[in-house]
């Protein structure tokens, strides 16, 4: 890559980056958005939903339209309409009003990702492709990151200052890309894919996924998005209402957990995977995420409480990258299609984690993380069984 193919990823990536900013945002403010506007558990569960399932329904048809709008011009849509979400859920004290805004904030995201993805494979070769999708998956991780830390901190000028703020970095955003960024596809490119636009087979391709060899994995998948989505969602009310967390702190353990996440899985992965395959390594960061998971409900005291959230993103942060690299290595020609599959399941656990998680919430709050626990014991032993038994 050179200089210049170099900026253009940079300007990309930085779409992504931003949008998972303003998403990780809302994490530590969430309590006392709740509290302000008196919503039950099962609500905020309803709010972290709505923009995952917004994501999901929209993302059959963003995955067609990159290749017939374009990918600069899916970019700055997305921001736009991301933009405007933030403002709005700044402005509602409606609960109908913070719906909407979540659903079009799903809606932005699934303008931006595939946009991202498709123009870093324009604009790399295929030895050097998989460096660049690394990029991208590090602009979401650090979006999350720096997302509760910033919203942490911005939020001791007012609980709603983070969506205002979210909201302005992402018009500016779209304005530079609109600006700075060129096209990845030409022209006439862009005019022959429009007349042969196919519209997507959502229901025969998901068909697909229970009947082959890729289901088990897939399963896992799922599982593991639901109960890191039931983890990190209704963390900030768990330890609010549990300990009396202020915003400040909910947003340093979150920050610190993250980047020991993170850090671990630019250090560890691949020397993991060399020593003990993707299956074991698997199996092991199930069973440690329900053991730690568990372990959150009998501890109290702010360090421990950072010592086990570390230890439990540490564990997801290391698990998500062995399922997709089991799953590529699986799929053979099929790449595309494993790529939507994984991509589909993640968002059914991220938008059935926080409904469940919320409603469980509401009866007793220590019973989000043992359900939690409890599927991710089960997912170890599906997966004991399971997937050795597709490598014989």
């Amino acid at each position: 890559m050179n200089g210049k193919e170099k900026i253009s990823i940079a300007l990309a990536l930085s779409s992504l980056f931003i949008a998972y900013v303003g998403m990780g945002l809302a994490a530590p403010v969430m309590p006392s958005i709740a509290k302000d506007l008196r919503l039950s558990g099962a609500v905020v569960g309803y709010l972290f939903a709505a923009m995952a399932f917004a994501q999901f329904l929209a993302s059959p048809f963003t995955g067609v339209w990159v290749d017939s709008i374009g990918r600069k011009k899916m970019m700055v849509i997305g921001l736009l309409i991301f933009s405007f979400s933030e403002a709005l859920f700044g402005l509602s004290n409606e609960m109908w009003l913070l719906f909407v805004s979540r659903f079009l904030g799903g809606i932005g995201a699934a303008f931006i990702m595939p946009a991202v993805v498709t123009y870093i494979a324009d604009k790399t070769t295929l030895a050097n492709r998989a460096k660049g999708l690394g990029y991208q998956s590090a602009a979401i991780s650090l979006g999350f990151i720096i997302g509760p830390g910033v919203g942490g901190f911005i939020a001791e000028f007012g609980i709603r200052v983070p969506f205002f703020f979210a909201a302005a970095i992402s018009l500016i955003t779209a304005i530079v890309i609109f600006l700075l960024l060129e096209e990845s596809i030409p022209t006439d490119q862009l005019q022959k894919n429009r007349e042969s636009a196919v519209r997507p087979k959502f229901i025969q391709e998901f068909k697909k996924s229970f009947q082959t060899q890729y289901f088990t994995p897939l399963l896992v998948v799922f599982v593991l998005a639901f109960g890191l989505a039931v983890y990190e969602m209704m963390f900030s009310l768990f330890v609010d209402e549990k300990f009396g967390f202020t915003i400040r702190d909910i947003s340093i353990i979150i920050t610190i957990g993250s980047l020991a996440g993170v850090v671990s899985q630019i250090l560890f992965f691949g020397k993991l995977v060399n020593a003990i395959g993707e299956r074991m390594l698997i199996n092991l960061t199930l069973l440690s995420s329900a053991i730690f998971i568990f372990i959150t409900i009998l501890i109290d005291g702010y360090w421990t409480m950072i010592v086990i959230t570390s230890i439990v993103f540490f564990s997801g942060d290391i698990l998500r990258p062995a399922v997709t690299s089991f799953l590529s290595k699986l799929a053979g020609e099929n790449q595309g299609y494993i790529a939507g599959m994984n991509s589909a399941y993640t968002s059914f656990g991220i938008i059935l984690g926080p409904i469940i998680g919320g409603i469980l919430f509401d009866t007793n709050i220590d019973m989000p993380y043992a359900f939690a626990a409890i599927v991710l014991a089960i997912a170890f032993v599906i997966s004991s069984i399971k997937l050795k038994k597709s490598h014989h």
